[in-house]
């Protein structure tokens, strides 16, 4: 029998709570010393004055997981909350553009790093360790204002390293150069996020250096995939993880994508987000938000490793097992391991929405009442007149 969303956070609750009963001593305390992944994370309430610092667990090791999204697939939602809620958020109030300042070159230096890093954080006050889970509001794990804070030397990595003293190189450059040199997207947001990059450098909140990174790499792919040749079938793809479904439609044209989103609440009734974009680019914020650059991303990626143009549909139906928002990171990533998946061939758009479908409990009818792709997909191009 399937656990309601509000009966799955009770467990997860329960679950926490079992395990502070044991280590809640190290979360309840104005002293931290541990291994930080490394992170840090820069809040927007308040800009341009903003609190920044870094997450840091209170145990030593390599602790590289707690704060790695990509190494999450395949994790639970169990897991995923308990990786968020052992992180010990460290606070101090800092203007954007005081990115010169000693404690901001601290992070800096530890977000460069190849590996965990021992750190030590000694707070105003006692911190407070989370007990209470919602479906609303993104995990975090207890916070506290900074008095102090000392990081261990580490090893940086080079090509971080590189971007972040190349003060001539703009940001979208280093975001992109790091991309295509194999960094993780997860670290390359932190350091975004902390004013690494560009000429004139300052913070940026995290929850908007995800959407901007996301953003900036997906657009350059884009502008590469439409001068590749065009896929000659359709391929649908799916994947799904943590009560998310993901489906993927590519069939042949010139390069359009268009990702829709469809959720329950509480009541059982559903609710759509849809966002398309042609070859001129998305014209608005998008009703998907961040989901909507994190799939492209994920898209992009994949063509653009085959050299490949196309038109793309996602589909993401978010059920109520999905009782916890763990971040956008996740639609990315599921979006990814989609794309991963021995690919259904079929012969045509709507055979491969038909076939998409079965995996999904909302019908092709409704998907499409809501999709602009399919609209555009209907009308002539110039080239069927010749």
């Amino acid at each position: 029998m399937k656990r309601t969303a509000a009966e799955i956070r009770k467990a997860i609750e329960s679950n926490w709570k079992e395990y502070l009963s044991r280590y809640g001593n190290l979360f309840s305390s104005n002293h931290v010393d541990g291994s930080t992944p490394p992170s840090v994370f820069v809040g927007a309430y308040g800009y341009p004055k903003v609190l920044v610092g870094p997450m840091l667990p209170p145990i030593h090791g390599d602790t590289a997981i707690l704060d790695s999204p990509e190494k999450w697939v395949g994790k639970s939602l169990e897991d995923i909350v308990n990786y968020r809620l052992s992180l010990v958020r460290g606070i101090k109030p800092v203007k954007v553009e005081d990115v010169g300042q000693r404690y901001i070159e601290s992070l800096q230096e530890m977000s460069m790093s190849v590996k965990s890093t021992d750190a030590q954080m000694e707070l105003v006050k006692n911190a407070s360790p989370v007990v209470s889970v919602d479906g609303d509001s993104p995990i975090f794990g207890p916070i506290g204002e900074i008095k102090s804070a000392t990081f261990s030397n580490s090893s940086s990595d080079k090509q971080i390293q590189k971007s972040y003293y190349d003060k001539d190189l703009l940001a979208q450059d280093a975001v992109v150069d790091l991309f295509n040199k194999g960094i993780e997207i997860s670290r390359i947001q932190k350091c975004f996020s902390i004013g690494m990059f560009g000429k004139n450098r300052k913070l940026v909140p995290t929850r908007w250096s995800i959407t901007a990174t996301d953003d900036t790499i997906s657009k350059a792919l884009a502008e590469k995939i439409i001068e590749y040749d065009i896929l000659d079938t359709t391929l649908v793809f799916s994947y799904n993880h943590l009560g998310n479904y993901f489906c993927v439609i590519m069939f042949p044209s010139r390069w359009m994508f268009e990702m829709q989103e469809a959720w329950y609440d509480e009541q059982g009734n559903v609710g759509f987000g849809c966002d398309f974009e042609d070859v001129t680019g998305l014209k608005h914020y998008p009703e998907t938000a961040g989901g909507h650059f994190a799939s492209r991303l994920a898209v992009s990626e994949y063509l653009d490793v085959r050299k490949l143009q196309a038109a793309v549909m996602v589909l993401r139906e978010i059920r109520p097992e999905y009782a916890v928002p763990v971040g956008v990171w996740q639609v990315r990533e599921g979006v990814r391991m989609a794309l991963k998946q021995k690919p259904i061939q079929v012969t045509n758009f709507l055979e491969g929405l038909d076939n998409a479908c079965k995996a999904l409990s909302i019908g092709k009818n409704e998907w499409i009442s809501h999709s602009k792709l399919y609209q555009a997909k209907k009308q002539k191009s110039i080239s069927d007149f010749f």
